[in-house]
């Protein structure tokens, strides 16, 4: 029998808010996709069985590590992190599954798929906060290299994909996990605009001499386009300016719930995904954004207690991770949808279609209840 205590200690601010989140995607992906008959096969409800069956399998992996000790043997993270690899390298092997011009997918049988970048993410943030836990002295310049060399290895599979959306994420996380984790701070600004001037450099190079570039074309495109959507309105700039008029004609109230036209009527392309939230804006309106960005600010406060009161450094760490990530996610995904963030196909946590997103999230909200009910010796 689990002691009382643990499900008192149970942070249901972050769960409420997560589940509603979860209820709030199924019906936007039902109404972005009941229409369309290339997705669902004539099943008006086929992404969204496929949505709840990667719900349940997600919900089902939460409970199991709320259960059990977020402290694991120095072994386990070794074995995790081989795993990881293993799992990247076969995704751009000839087993790996190309759609849209990036080979991120592995077939597990059926119609389903899975995303190994999107769990790497966790398995990194896992991995990589034990071995910042564990590091006694980061008082040098010298201190970074074995973080760096830790993050190299799945960094480089996921550029291989290529997967530019993904790549941001995990530096974005890896560099806020290393402030909290005590590096310098002059030392982390010093990289960032090392890497800024490597950019430019990169770029500068190709325009004067014609020097290759370590990107292709359409990812270009993709990252620049949100500047100006009207220097190519029916090419690169279409999705951006269909997510801009479907966001303004929702007003204050929306249109409705499934009386959007931007999504339904396939104006806005991938709109059960990467712009779930500008369809979501259009039926319910500025009302219904404001309902998903508060629920997503209760998301990153609960992270920010969580990481306060966590009782280890290994746990800061993890939940510094994890609230990186979902800032990231939340921030780039409804900034492209708006037109102030480039397009990279990152999706919206819990609401976005995508069975290894879903899971990934809510495995990382497993652990962070496992975190917060663990701030206090509990006895079971």
């Amino acid at each position: 029998m689990w002691d009382k205590k643990f499900f008192k200690n149970i942070d249901y601010y972050l769960l409420i808010s997560v589940l509603l989140l979860v209820l709030m995607g199924l019906v936007m992906i039902y109404s972005t996709t009941r229409n369309n008959y290339a997705l669902t096969g004539g099943d008006p409800f086929a992404l969204v069985k496929k949505q709840l069956v990667a719900v349940a399998i997600g919900v089902l992996g939460m409970l199991m590590i709320m259960f059990s000790d977020y402290r694991l043997p120095d072994l386990v993270h070794q074995i995790l992190y081989g795993v990881n690899l293993l799992l990247l390298v076969l995704v751009i092997s000839p087993m790996g599954l190309e759609v849209k011009g990036a080979k991120s997918w592995l077939t597990l049988g059926g119609s389903f798929s899975l995303q190994p970048s999107e769990i790497a993410k966790l398995l990194v943030i896992l991995t990589l906060a034990k071995h910042l836990a564990d590091k006694e002295e980061i008082d040098s310049f010298w201190d970074l290299w074995s973080p760096f060399v830790h993050i190299f290895f799945p960094l480089v599979l996921i550029l291989l994909q290529p997967d530019l959306g993904t790549t941001l994420v995990f530096l974005f996380f890896f560099f806020v996990m290393l402030y909290i984790a005590g590096y310098n701070r002059r030392f982390l600004l010093g990289i960032v605009l090392l890497g800024i001037l490597v950019l430019v450099a990169i770029f500068v190079g190709h325009h004067f001499f014609g020097t290759p570039l370590p990107f292709k074309p359409y990812q270009i495109q993709r990252m620049t386009v949100f500047l100006n959507p009207d220097r190519d309105p029916t090419g690169s700039g279409w999705n951006v300016r269909q997510a801009i008029i479907a966001v303004g004609s929702g007003r204050f109230m929306g249109k409705g719930l499934f009386q959007g036209t931007q999504g339904r009527l396939g104006f806005l392309p991938e709109s059960h995904n990467d712009f779930i939230f500008a369809v979501l804006c259009e039926e319910l309106g500025f009302f219904g954004g404001f309902v998903v960005l508060s629920l997503y600010f209760v998301l990153i406060w609960r992270c920010l207690v969580i990481m306060q009161q966590a009782k280890d450094k290994y746990g800061v760490l993890v939940t510094a991770g994890i609230m990186a990530m979902f800032l990231f996610h939340i921030l780039e995904n409804i900034g492209m949808n708006i037109g102030i963030m480039p397009i990279t196909g990152i999706p919206l946590p819990f609401i976005s279609s995508g069975g290894s997103s879903v899971i990934t999230n809510l495995l990382a909200i497993g652990l962070l209840e496992n975190i917060w009910i663990r701030r206090q010796k509990l006895i079971f």
